[in-house]
């Protein structure tokens, strides 16, 4: 399967692929939490859903929860980059400064699969000049710079929305989005302003991240506002 980044794309973020038939209607890819999965690669062989897998694996230094140390961690990305439905695998930024997470997006891409380079701030949304910099770099080493902030007021807000319309006006492709309830718009306004790409857990109750709303609710919209 193939997962084109031109357009926003709305992901369903699961710890299972047995959610990926109630998505359908409202997402254009299943972001697959590797790292809160029982066996990752069980679902996989099994998967023969319609839409495409991002695969993701987060580091626990990252806020995700793989056990794994970090060589086992990146080469079972690479290997699910290897399954035909694994459109796009997202590796951190801080791990793609690394020889062996160079290595691991390598493999990915010679597999077919995109590679979304990813930063998460749980403490703060950073500078303008700080996000501006996280945004490029995310972007210079990935298909798509992802960048999740903590937002705790309206400022944090507009700031990541700006350094969003910025990077977009520089040509650099990004995703971002604020976490939290002060910047839980921004899930559905960044778009509007250039992110590639929105998460969603199927049922609010089941969220990987703080402030995400349900597939169906951020579908609605972000449709509404005229992003997809």
């Amino acid at each position: 399967m193939s997962l084109s980044f031109d357009s926003f794309v709305l992901a369903a973020s699961t710890a299972t692929l047995d959610a990926e038939p109630a998505a359908r209607d409202h997402a254009d890819a299943v972001e697959f939490r590797m790292d809160l999965a029982a066996d990752p690669f069980v679902e996989l062989d099994d998967y023969d859903g319609r839409l495409p897998v991002l695969a993701t694996n987060r580091a626990s230094w990252e806020g995700g929860e793989s056990e794994a140390d970090e060589e086992a961690r990146l080469a079972s990305l690479e290997r699910a980059a290897r399954y035909d439905a694994v459109a796009a695998v997202d590796v951190e930024l801080d791990a793609l400064e690394t020889r062996r997470g160079v290595s691991a997006a390598e493999r990915a891409r010679e597999a077919d699969a995109a590679v979304v380079a990813s930063v998460h701030d749980f403490e703060r949304t950073p500078a303008t000049s700080e996000l501006r910099g996280l945004l490029h770099e995310a972007a210079s080493v990935g298909d798509v710079g992802k960048v999740a902030v903590t937002t705790t007021n309206r400022s944090d807000a507009l700031r990541l929305l700006e350094a969003t319309h910025a990077a977009t006006a520089w040509g650099d492709a990004v995703a971002t989005m604020g976490m939290g309830e002060a910047g839980r718009h921004t899930r559905a306004v960044a778009p509007v302003y250039g992110s590639k790409i929105g998460y969603a857990p199927v049922h609010e109750d089941e969220a990987t991240a703080p402030g995400q709303y349900d597939l169906a609710t951020l579908a609605r919209l972000v449709e509404r506002l005229g992003s997809r």
